[in-house]
């Protein structure tokens, strides 16, 4: 528990919050602020992976993953306990990332408080509340209670401003994850996951993440049938697919992929493997968010099992392609980049639509300047 009063209280529950945070705790601790450190855990082991690997531990930490939980159990469970700790800890700003439920639960908790609340990728939208859900709902309703909105590019900032947000209220700072990624995949030796046996470098390597819960049941059914499509047809590829531990995503990957003999169900990574395999890839499959950023700027391409997409910058540049969650654009698309050697070197070009790497810097300094005002 923090002993003094917290310049920053830092709120996060999830893997890719702790990722995205940890560039920004360490830069708003190099600037003199005490910014301790409040875990809702909404994924317990993941979180903690990826607080060890960026050598965090929190102030406070709620333990608040239950099997099968309802969203809105998990905002009753958490809302309270994170408003008694902005008294507890006498912050003068809660800062959050995203748009989880813990994101919405710190937002309400620190307009209830009177504390100003900032949020860090702050802006993204895909302008279809069911697409990412609860997502899409999370960072809206995030956005209507923020003081500072922390936008990572030029698309997010104009999305804010349509919004009503105040010009001075929202500072382009780039995305955190960049700050992160390219950290990470500077390091010469990255771990290499137990579960997937060492390749030969000739062999292209297919990274999949599949778990949004919009595509929960059908739609992940029919990613899923056509990877293993895939898979079958390309015999020398190997996919490695780090399962969620979801059962809605673990029952169907077991089922549809388990047979395939080129296909490797791994357990969750932590991020310094999950960066050393983007590294390695040929090429990425995902519903993610984190992926859609960090990827571009490895130079791989990204096929996104979704309809919309709350991150068109890097669809814009040539990175990313939609491929819907029917199954038969993903197969297309994956014949074109494995036959078409063109059409891969167009799309596997780095690419930074989301940053320099230096957000973190940038959102330290605007508090710190605010702070001391």
């Amino acid at each position: 528990m923090a002993k003094e009063p917290a310049d920053v209280l830092v709120v996060m529950g999830t893997r890719p919050e702790a990722i995205k945070l940890a560039p920004v705790v360490h830069s708003l601790r190099r600037a003199g602020l005490r910014a301790p450190i409040l875990a809702t855990a909404q994924h317990r082991h993941l979180l903690d992976q990826m607080l060890e690997v960026f050598q965090l531990a929190p102030d406070w930490d709620l333990d608040s993953m239950r099997p099968d939980q309802q969203l809105s159990q998990l905002v009753a469970r958490t809302l309270p306990d994170i408003e008694r700790i902005v008294h507890e800890s006498g912050c003068r700003v809660v800062l959050a990332q995203g748009d989880t439920t813990t994101v919405f639960a710190a937002a309400m908790a620190a307009f209830h408080s009177r504390v100003p609340f900032g949020h860090v990728e702050a802006g993204l939208r895909s302008g279809d509340l069911a697409a990412p859900f609860p997502e899409e709902g999370n960072r809206r309703l995030a956005s209507v209670l923020a003081r500072f909105h922390f936008a990572p590019t030029e698309t997010a900032r104009a999305a804010l401003l349509a919004e009503g947000v105040a010009d001075p209220a929202i500072y382009l700072v780039g995305n955190t994850v960049i700050d992160a990624v390219l950290a990470m995949a500077a390091r010469p030796h990255l771990p290499w996951p137990a579960g997937l046996p060492a390749l030969d470098p000739d062999r292209r390597l297919l990274l999949v993440t599949l778990h949004r819960r919009e595509n929960f049941g059908e739609p992940l059914r029919c990613c899923l049938e056509a990877l293993a499509r895939f898979a079958r047809a390309h015999p020398e590829l190997v996919l490695a697919y780090p399962v969620h531990p979801n059962p809605n995503v673990v029952a169907p990957a077991r089922a549809i992929l388990g047979p395939v003999a080129n296909v490797h169900l791994l357990e969750p990574l932590d991020y310094p493997e999950m960066v050393g395999l983007l590294r390695r890839a040929w090429a990425v499959v995902t519903d993610s968010g984190g992926l859609q950023e960090e990827a571009p700027a490895l130079g791989k391409p990204v096929l996104v099992c979704r309809e919309v997409t709350e991150r068109p910058e890097a669809v814009a540049v040539g990175s990313v392609k939609l491929a819907g969650v029917d199954g038969t654009t993903l197969t297309t698309l994956l014949e074109q980049l494995w036959n078409e050697p063109d059409r891969y070197r167009a799309m596997a070009v780095p690419r930074f639509p989301f940053g320099d790497g230096h957000a973190g810097e940038r959102i330290a300094e605007i508090l710190s300047g605010w702070l001391a005002r």
